[in-house]
């Protein structure tokens, strides 16, 4: 199921959604800055404990319903915003210190 959220936090309709929530709250936001997150997001997994990985997942994740022959995630675009504003900012202040 992780690598099926990893996989959703890329796709064009989770931007667009993620980009037009997080917009209200950060000043400037494109699209593009909402898929540079997101892909930056990528490497810095597997590099944090699996009680961040589990957060990270209750914060994303809304409903998972399973089927017999799929998975049907919902997330939860309001979390996913909150994952693109910590990435963003954590971004920009690793630009400010160098």
């Amino acid at each position: 199921m992780i690598d099926q959220v990893r996989l959703l936090l890329l796709s064009p309709e989770i931007i667009v959604q993620t980009w037009r929530s997080a917009r209200k709250s950060i000043k400037g936001l494109t699209e593009s800055d909402v898929s540079s997150a997101l892909l930056a997001f990528e490497p810095l997994w597997n590099e944090l404990f699996p009680v961040e990985q589990a957060r990270i997942i209750e914060l994303l994740v809304e409903r998972v319903d399973i089927r017999n022959d799929s998975v049907d995630i919902k997330l939860r675009i309001a979390g996913v915003s909150s994952l693109v504003s910590e990435l963003t900012n954590s971004s920009s202040n690793q630009r400010d210190a160098a």
